[in-house]
């Protein structure tokens, strides 16, 4: 296996090159990537284009981002190979990316010291090069399977997992499912949950002159945030040593991303808007965390606050998840990273991902697994390790077969 993997990984490297030229940015560009993706993928099974409906916007699970996209001809990519009989084993990673911001050459694929260098290297075309590789040796061996593999390559992932949640609603489900992310090659069973929060606060607007006649909204806020913050100390004392969580510094947190107030100097401000997010652990659902930060609005002791704040959760509302770290899932791929001289390593997934709608849409037994480093994603210095595509391409590989191999 590993001689065969190891001739096609020239092609792979290639095929990386090319994803990485496509500008994908998430919600806008992803039309080209998946139609190129498909002219590779068609030759290996049954291998389609699956339309989204605009009709996703109404599901409770959407996620919705600053503009709301039209997905007229943005669509996932489906390939099943197998037959409806047996395991059926669902890989799925995400061929959109983040903007580049200032890194001019992002779209520009550089080989260098054994990295891959690109916007998206790790996060996920990395992921979908591993794919490639995995379906080519397949290819080769010839072996018929006596369960089924499902290939899914969506969009949307970056934007909170729309691409992910019509397939789910769309029938798209198997036995188990592996979400290929960044994770190092660490096996990830478990997922922080994270949401973004609006919070709008209203003041009295009035000339500086006469202070005591308003309210000043920012003031306001400013009374909030050290109850905020005592929050997070309260969710970081309570999510202490959450199973498969111990190493992270500080795995849960509250951030304040956003804040926007006042229209001139010399008035007091009238309105405040602050846009943040709260990341937590499976010890806590994503309706507890709601509560819990409404609750603190609702009781911060200032009757003000209390009947002129409106509080929102419009964008990223990804919830926690985990399950059992002896699942076959995860059992079995220890034994394939054992296998390929890999020591496996067993831990949470400190980045949200589309994993957990596997998990509570679908529910469907989910682990995190891949090539690239974490700290990599989203950066202006985003790369992959070549071996490393090769050593969890053969990892999956392996896993596939016990799984589902003839």
């Amino acid at each position: 296996m590993s001689e065969i993997i190891d001739k096609d990984i020239e092609e792979t490297k290639e095929f990386l090159k090319e994803l990485i030229k496509f500008d994908s940015i998430s919600g806008k560009n992803e039309d080209e990537i998946q139609n190129f993706i498909f002219e590779k993928f068609k030759d290996f099974g049954n291998c389609k284009l699956v339309e989204i409906d605009n009709k996703i916007k109404e599901d409770p699970e959407y996620t919705f981002s600053d503009v709301e996209p039209d997905y007229t001809k943005r669509k996932n990519l489906v390939l099943e190979i197998g037959e409806d009989k047996g395991y059926k084993l669902i890989l799925n990673t995400h061929s959109d990316v983040v903007p580049a911001g200032d890194w001019n050459n992002a779209f520009l694929p550089e080989e260098k010291n054994g990295f891959i260098y690109g916007r998206g290297a790790c996060d996920a075309k990395g992921q979908i090069a591993t794919i490639y590789l995995i379906l080519l040796t397949l290819k080769k061996m010839s072996i018929e399977l006596k369960g089924k593999l499902i290939i899914e390559v969506v969009i949307e992932e970056e934007v909170g997992g729309n691409g992910t949640l019509s397939l789910l609603r769309n029938g798209y489900t198997g036995d188990g499912a592996i979400v290929l992310e960044p994770t190092n090659l660490k096996i990830a069973p478990a997922n922080r949950g994270a949401v973004w929060f609006k919070l709008e606060i209203e003041g009295k607007s009035v000339h500086m002159g006469k202070i005591w006649e308003g309210v000043n909204a920012i003031e306001k806020f400013c009374f909030l945030y050290p109850k905020m913050k005592e929050y997070e100390k309260k969710l970081i004392e309570e999510s202490k040593n959450v199973p498969l969580f111990e190493n992270y510094k500080q795995p849960v947190q509250l951030n304040i991303g956003i804040i926007k107030g006042g229209t001139w100097p010399s008035m007091v401000c009238g309105k405040v808007e602050v846009e943040g997010g709260i990341g937590f652990l499976p010890n806590k659902s994503l309706k507890e965390i709601k509560e819990e930060f409404e609750n603190l609005i609702k009781n911060c002791g200032d009757e003000w606050i209390k009947e002129h704040y409106k509080l929102s959760f419009p964008k990223l509302h990804n919830d926690s998840y985990s399950i059992p770290p002896n699942h076959i899932l995860v059992e079995t791929l220890k034994k394939s990273s054992e296998e390929v001289g890999i020591k496996p390593v067993v831990e949470g997934f400190i980045a949200s991902c589309d994993a957990r709608l596997f998990n509570k849409v679908g529910n469907i037994p989910v682990v995190v697994f891949g090539p690239g480093c974490l700290e990599d994603a989203h950066s202006s210095n985003e790369k992959i390790k070549i071996s490393d595509i090769k050593i969890s391409a053969e990892i999956l590989l392996k896993t596939i077969l016990k799984l589902i191999g003839g």
